[in-house]
C-alpha cells in the first residue's frame, strides 16, 4: 500500500462517523462504509447482550448515530410513538437524557392504524447546529402536528421551537389540518431547510393531501409549505425525503375525484428550496397510467426515490421509482418528462412494494434492493447502457418485511446487504451484496429481536450495528477480521 496509502487508511478509519438521516446519505441508498465489515466479519457478528438498550414505546423509525456527545462520548438517538426521545449511550445503551414531548393521540381520530400516535417518521440531525428535527402528534383538545428542533446533546427545546404545523402550512388555499394527516416519512435536511413530508391516515378517511412543510433551521418563524392540489397523494413511503444535495425528492400516492385531471398525485416530485413546485415536467415525473392507478389504490407513495448515479449509462443521474403495482422504474433526474414514460421500466415483485430500498455499487455494476413481498428479498442491476435497463439480479427467500441496509469495506467491496425478519423471525440477516449468498445466518438464541416492525432498517457505526424495535434498541458487534492488518483501518468502536 505504501505509506501515503497506509496514512490515508488510518485517516480515514479515525474520521467522524454520524448517522444523521434515514438510510444515512440524502440520496437515501442505505448504503454505511465501515471498514471492519469484512465477509469475515460480518459472518461471525454477534449480538452485544451488555447493550441494555431500554426503552418505552413503539418504534417505526430509523436510529440514528452521533459521536462526540456530552463527554466525547457516541450516542445512539432513538425515537417512539409515546412522544418519547431517548439518547443512549453508543457502547452501553445507557441513558444519556430522555425526553418526552406530550400525550400521544390514542383515540378520536377518523381512521388511521397507529396507536398510539406519537412520532412515526424518523428525524433528521443538523450537526453543525447539534439540533435534531422530528414531528410529533400530540393529543390535546385539538390533536396537533408539531415539529420540534432538540439540541441533540441535552435534549432542550431550541428557541422558536416546536413549529404548530396547523397555525403555519397553507398552501393553494388548502390549510394544513392535523387530524386527517399522518407523518411516517423520513423528514429531510437540504441546504439547512428541514422537509417534514405528510400522508393521510391508514383508510383514506377525510381530505387529507400530500403536503410538504420545510422550516429554516435558524428561522422557524418562516415557514413554506406545498400540498397536492388533488385530495389524496399522500407521501407515505417512510424512506421519505431523498435528495441529490441542491434539491428535495419525494413520491406521492394515489389522488381522488381528479375528473382525469393530474393532481400532483402518482408521482415523483422535484423541489426548488423553499419547498417550491416549478410545475415544469422537467421537474415530475408520473406514469402515463396515473388515473388507473389511482382508481386501484395502487399508487408510487408507498416507497420513498432513490438518487442514483450510473456511470456509463445514457443518462447515468438517475431516479429509481418503486410502485405498489411491483414495477421499478427509472427516471432522468436532468428532464424527469411530466406524465410519460419511463427511461425503463420492469415487473421485480409480484406484491405491493411498501418499504424503503437500498441501492449499492459493486466491481460488477450497480444495484436496487427491495423486500420484494412477505418472504423476498430481491435485487436488480441498473445496466451501464444507454438507455440503461433494469436486470433481475438476485432474490432469496426469508421470513419477514424489514428493510434493507447496506455495509461495504469501501463503497464498493465486501458488500452485505442486510435485513430483519420483521414481524418475522427476528433475526438479523446478511447477503452477498452481488450473490444474495448468506453471509450471516441469524446468530443463535441470544440474536433473537422481539418487537420489530416493518417499517424498520437498522445502521452501521464503528463495527456496530444498531436496530431499534418496540421498546428495545439491539446492539451487534463485528468482530475485527482476524486475517486483516491495520492497513484494513479497522479500529475499535468509540466510548
Amino acid at each position: 500500500m505504501g505509506f501515503l496509502g497506509v496514512v490515508l487508511s488510518a485517516v480515514l478509519a479515525n474520521a467522524g462517523v454520524n448517522v444523521i438521516q434515514h438510510h444515512n446519505n440524502d440520496s437515501r441508498d442505505g448504503l454505511f462504509i465501515d471498514s471492519i465489515f469484512t465477509f469475515s466479519a460480518a459472518a461471525n457478528l454477534t449480538r452485544d447482550t451488555n447493550f441494555d438498550g431500554t426503552i418505552s414505546g413503539n418504534v417505526y423509525a430509523a436510529p440514528l448515530y452521533v459521536e462526540n456527545g456530552p463527554g466525547g462520548i457516541t450516542m445512539v438517538i432513538v425515537v417512539t410513538e409515546s412522544n418519547n426521545v431517548y439518547a443512549l449511550r453508543g457502547s452501553t445503551g445507557a441513558v444519556v437524557w430522555q425526553r418526552n414531548l406530550g400525550a400521544p393521540v390514542t383515540s378520536g381520530l377518523p381512521c388511521g392504524n397507529i396507536n398510539p400516535l406519537g412520532i412515526t417518521g424518523t428525524p433528521v440531525i443538523h450537526l453543525p447546529s447539534r439540533s435534531l428535527f422530528f414531528d410529533a402528534m400530540i393529543d390535546g383538545p385539538t390533536k396537533k402536528h408539531f415539529i420540534y428542533s432538540l439540541n441533540v446533546d441535552t435534549g432542550a427545546t431550541n428557541a422558536g421551537w416546536p413549529v404548530d404545523v396547523n397555525a403555519t402550512a397553507t398552501f393553494g388555499g388548502n390549510n394544513f389540518t392535523s387530524l386527517v394527516q399522518n407523518q411516517r416519512a423520513a423528514l429531510g435536511l437540504v441546504n439547512n431547510v428541514v422537509y417534514v413530508p405528510y400522508s393521510g391516515l391508514a383508510g383514506d378517511c377525510g381530505s387529507y393531501r400530500g403536503w410538504l412543510v420545510g422550516v429554516p433551521v435558524n428561522n422557524p418563524a418562516s415557514v413554506t409549505a406545498w400540498a397536492t392540489s388533488a385530495v389524496g397523494g399522500g407521501i407515505w413511503g417512510h424512506g421519505g425525503v431523498a435528495s441529490d444535495g441542491v434539491t428535495p425528492f419525494v413520491v406521492t400516492g394515489n389522488t381522488f375525484g381528479t375528473g382525469g385531471n393530474w393532481g400532483g398525485g402518482e408521482a415523483v416530485v422535484r423541489f426548488q428550496p423553499g419547498p417550491i413546485f416549478s410545475g415544469s415536467p422537467t421537474d415530475f415525473w408520473a406514469p402515463t397510467n396515473w388515473l388507473s392507478l389511482d382508481s386501484t389504490d395502487t399508487d408510487l407513495g408507498g416507497s420513498c426515490a432513490l438518487v442514483v448515479d450510473v456511470p456509463g449509462a445514457t443518462p447515468s443521474a438517475l431516479l429509481v421509482a418503486l410502485g405498489k403495482d411491483g414495477n421499478a422504474y427509472l427516471v432522468n433526474r436532468n428532464n424527469m418528462g411530466g406524465i410519460s414514460t419511463p427511461v425503463a421500466s420492469a415487473q421485480v415483485s409480484t406484491g405491493s412494494i411498501i418499504q424503503a430500498a437500498a441501492s449499492y455499487r459493486t466491481n460488477q455494476g450497480s444495484y436496487v434492493v427491495l423486500r420484494a413481498s412477505l418472504s423476498t428479498l430481491t435485487a436488480f442491476r441498473i445496466t451501464a447502457t444507454s438507455p440503461p435497463t433494469i436486470a433481475s439480479a438476485w432474490s432469496v427467500t426469508q421470513s419477514g418485511r424489514g428493510s434493507p441496509f447496506v455495509t461495504s469495506t469501501d463503497g464498493t467491496n465486501n458488500v452485505v446487504v442486510w435485513v430483519a425478519g420483521a414481524e418475522g423471525d427476528q433475526r438479523l440477516h446478511g447477503y452477498s451484496g452481488d450473490t444474495g449468498a448468506v453471509i450471516y445466518t441469524g446468530g443463535g438464541a441470544s440474536e433473537l429481536m422481539a418487537g420489530t416492525r416493518r417499517f424498520n432498517t437498522g445502521i452501521a457505526a464503528r463495527g456496530r450495528i444498531y436496530y431499534a424495535a418496540d421498546n428495545k434498541v439491539y446492539a451487534f458487534i463485528a468482530p475485527l477480521d482476524p486475517t486483516c492488518d491495520r492497513q484494513c483501518g479497522q479500529r475499535p468502536p468509540r466510548p
